[in-house]
């Protein structure tokens, strides 16, 4: 029913007027909730016809998940199918070995800007998603003509906390950069060294694996990783004596450990160099230009939807279709993003929920406003998936 409203919904907004709308699909954080959720919610677009009618697929956190594993495959839109086969015999099939995510924390450790996002990445997010996506996001700059385009979002941590400047980012294969400001870079550059908008040192573009999810967990859940991490080396040791380890492996296993310490006294999280560094723009906030380095988090702990990055101007998005694949509050996103884009004084429909939908929602809402996209919002826990079931954690 929702699928038939919404086709009805597109055709008679749009065809009358001959053109063709700029719709954006978001898919919410949630871990390996939002990633399945994602797939199901394509597949069944897909099913309806509606896939095609999808300009951008913007996602977070878990949704980016699924994300990257649809991008790997060139016109993924046309065989989802068989696509969605792939993704969940994989998601059923055999971990990461620990061997083979040693290696990968190694190759990680020689980077410039060696953080917790790439332990977390090694030792959690394999986890879920089954493998060591090594991809780049520009290896798909010629395979999008046919499937949406992709843009994964995330926020400057410096700019959260100081609320000063832009703290919506997002990286696309492209460009990276903030949403808000208009300040990007390639994303082939992304991680290299810049003075005043010059490289002054290349970089290895980061990997699939790495973007999939820039997290900030709660410190208890990191000693969890460190004890996986004396598992892995003592796995990667095959039961040998220590003593007999070459002098050049015991370093590199002492300098690994010292390095995550390290990024645990401190937290950093995300740290990539500023391609912003010491340039002169009036039209960048002044916050985004001191620093050599940036840290870039898991946008979910601003705002678990990436509304922002859909929403610059130069985009003209008519129609934004939320997937919210959050617990708690299913209203938390939308009512979130309407009011920091009144203060911003970006265009947005009035949000208003019915008393009587706070502890039960439908299975989907559509808020309008003048010149402002619609938003057509759809909480994953509602009484039509959920029945008598449903009970909405604060």
């Amino acid at each position: 029913m929702l699928l038939l409203l919404l086709k009805l919904r597109i055709s008679q907004d749009y065809t009358r007027t001959n053109e063709v709308p700029h719709i954006a699909l978001l898919g919410s954080g949630g871990g390996q909730r939002a990633m399945v959720g994602l797939l199901g919610s394509l597949v069944e677009l897909d099913k309806a016809g509606l896939l095609d009618c999808m300009l951008y697929l913007n996602g977070v956190s878990g949704s980016t998940w699924c994300m990257a594993s649809l991008y790997k495959e060139p016109d993924w839109s046309t065989k989802l199918d068989t696509v969605k086969d792939k993704i969940i015999k994989r998601l059923s099939g055999p971990e990461v070995s620990w061997g083979d995510a040693y290696a990968k924390l190694k190759k990680y450790h020689k980077k410039d800007n060696f953080s917790l996002t790439d332990v977390w990445a090694v030792m959690v997010v394999t986890e879920y998603v089954k493998e060591i996506d090594e991809h780049k996001l520009t290896d798909q700059w010629d395979q999008l003509s046919k499937d949406p385009f992709p843009i994964y979002a995330a926020i400057d941590k410096q700019c959260k906390q100081k609320k000063d400047g832009d703290p919506w980012f997002e990286i696309s294969p492209h460009e990276a950069g903030y949403s808000l400001t208009g300040a990007f870079v390639e994303t082939s550059s992304f991680c290299s060294q810049f003075d005043n908008g010059s490289k002054k040192k290349q970089q290895p573009e980061m990997d699939m694996l790495y973007l999939q999810d820039p997290k900030d967990p709660p410190v208890e859940m990191y000693y969890q990783v460190l004890m996986d991490l004396v598992d892995m080396n003592l796995s990667v040791l095959n039961g040998k004596d220590p003593s007999d380890l070459d002098q050049s492996i015991r370093k590199l296993l002492n300098d690994l450990f010292l390095s995550i310490c390290t990024c645990m006294a401190k937290w950093i999280w995300g740290r990539n160099y500023n391609f912003l560094h010491k340039m002169t723009d009036e039209a960048v906030p002044a916050a985004l230009l001191e620093s050599e380095t940036r840290d870039y988090e898991d946008a979910g702990l601003l705002l678990n939807s990436p509304y922002f990055s859909v929403l610059r101007e130069e985009r003209h998005i008519d129609l934004i279709i939320s997937l919210d694949y959050s617990d708690g509050d299913p209203f938390m996103t939308v009512r979130k993003a309407a009011e920091m884009c009144k203060k911003l004084n970006i265009p947005f429909p009035e949000v208003n929920i019915p008393s009587e939908d706070l502890e039960k929602p439908k299975d989907f809402y559509v808020f309008k406003g003048q010149n402002a996209p619609t938003v057509i919002h759809i909480p994953l826990f509602n009484v039509v998936n959920c029945g008598g079931k449903l009970r909405l954690s604060s």
